[in-house]
């Protein structure tokens, strides 16, 4: 089992910057890989970015050059910086790990970007 808390959500004037966190409730061993998706009112959830145990990153095509994933595997924590926000990145942000065939998603914290 793997808890997972995302935290650093909250509201910011587009052009601004935010930076989500998500503890795990243990190490990062056996971990394949940590991702961050979203969701919007009326939309699916999407893949925002994702970061492997061998730190191999990749990113959704509206987030790349924005959105920096890094871990620290000392805290078990992985972040999200967001840079440049657009009204079009508000939504529920979500912090899922990959163990194996199991997959734990925390229980999101929201990020609204104003125009």
């Amino acid at each position: 089992q793997v808890q997972l808390v995302e935290s650093g959500g909250g509201l910011v004037q587009a052009g601004g910057s935010l930076r989500l966190s998500c503890i795990a409730s243990r190490s990062f061993f056996g971990i394949n890989a940590m991702r961050w998706y979203r969701q919007a009112p009326g939309k699916q959830r999407e893949l925002v970015a994702g970061i492997t145990s061998s730190g191999n990153t990749n990113y959704g095509d509206s987030v790349k050059g924005r959105f920096t994933i890094s871990r620290d595997n000392a805290k078990n924590t992985v972040y999200l910086q967001m840079n440049n926000l657009e009204p079009e990145d508000t939504g529920v942000y979500y912090c899922k790990a990959i163990f194996g065939l199991r997959e734990y998603w925390g229980q999101g914290t929201q990020v609204t970007v104003s125009s």
